[in-house]
């Protein structure tokens, strides 16, 4: 089969590799039919997040059941599902609570309560490095699915891909911000980050009954997506009196919930990217810094962007990897 495969750091190439077979007795094999490129592909592609093998990208994928293992019995051949980003048991300590992407069951390789940079990780995730379990992605016209009466889920009929594909990822991750910041009606969202999960992130603060929503970007053209699919205010991320403006914009107090919807990856000048490299950090946090100058008193913020290492020894990709800061 064809898959996009990942080399080394800059290197992804669409190459004829392997078609996956049964495992183990609750895999299945799906047929992909709609599949997506998610910002945090390029977390890989730039090295952000090592990888020293070869590996299938692709943690955003959906299709139609081709086999399925002996012990699966939520779905069957021919039943079109899509399938969540993470890998879950179902069975541990912290699935039973609905969490998920921190399964001890599916990264045995690399799982561990520290939440270390290179070790002791969360759960499997698909197409998303050695250290969340090395399984192959959905960026493929075949992909296994392990735990797959856990994780895929039967589409309606109905419903066409376009409409679904948003689920395994992106939607429930803008969704996810809302609800950690809490937003209720009145509430004014700042939104940092107007890429897809940004996007989301604004759809879901309306629907949670905000007030004003400002989304905040330094690429215009993501701005006039965000103002014309979403109605939002919008205030470019490069203006020397951003938060000047986003207190204007808030009664003078600041916003009640400020989103990171960009993380790691900001947009940096000369001498942030040197101190990068003296300091051995992987991209920066000054998006978390925006929210703390954005949010007003006693608000909330919430992040969703990826932190991969430490800044100024302050142990944020621990705080990433383990959910530990929600709101």
């Amino acid at each position: 089969m064809k898959a996009a495969v990942f080399h080394k750091v800059g290197d992804i190439s669409v190459d004829n590799v392997p078609d996956p077979v049964i495992e183990d007795a609750d895999d299945i094999i799906l047929k992909v039919t709609s599949t997506a490129i998610c910002g945090s592909d390029l977390h890989i592609y730039d090295g952000f997040v090592p990888q020293l093998r070869d590996q299938v990208l692709g943690h955003e994928f959906m299709g139609i059941v081709e086999e399925a293992g002996p012990g699966v019995t939520k779905v069957k051949k021919g039943d079109r599902v899509v399938v969540p980003f993470t890998i879950a048991c179902g069975q541990c300590f912290y699935c039973q609570q609905g969490f998920h992407a921190n399964c001890m069951h599916t990264n045995p390789e690399h799982y561990g309560p520290r939440g270390d940079l290179l070790k002791e990780k969360g759960g499997g995730l698909f197409g998303y490095t050695d250290l969340y379990g090395g399984y192959n992605g959905g960026q493929a016209e075949y992909v296994r699915v392990p735990k797959a009466n856990v994780g895929p889920k039967i589409i309606p009929d109905g419903l066409e891909d376009e409409q679904v594909l948003f689920l395994t990822d992106i939607f429930p991750t803008g969704w996810s911000a809302v609800k950690w910041g809490k937003v209720k009606p009145g509430d004014h969202v700042v939104i940092f980050g107007s890429g897809p999960v940004g996007l989301m992130a604004q759809k879901a603060a309306w629907i949670n009954g905000a007030e004003r929503v400002i989304a905040v970007d330094p690429l215009e053209y993501r701005l006039e997506k965000a103002r014309r699919v979403n109605n939002v205010d919008t205030l470019n991320a490069d203006d020397d009196d951003l938060i000047e403006k986003i207190y204007e914009m808030t009664e003078g107090r600041g916003a009640d919930v400020a989103i990171d919807a960009v993380g790691m990856e900001a947009k940096r000048n000369i001498l942030e990217r040197a101190k990068a490299v003296i300091n051995v950090e992987k991209g920066t946090m000054k998006v978390i810094e925006l929210c703390t100058e954005a949010v007003r008193r006693s608000g909330i913020i919430s992040v969703v962007g990826v932190y991969a290492s430490p800044y100024d020894n302050f142990p944020i990709h621990r705080i990433f990897d383990k959910f530990l800061i929600k709101d």
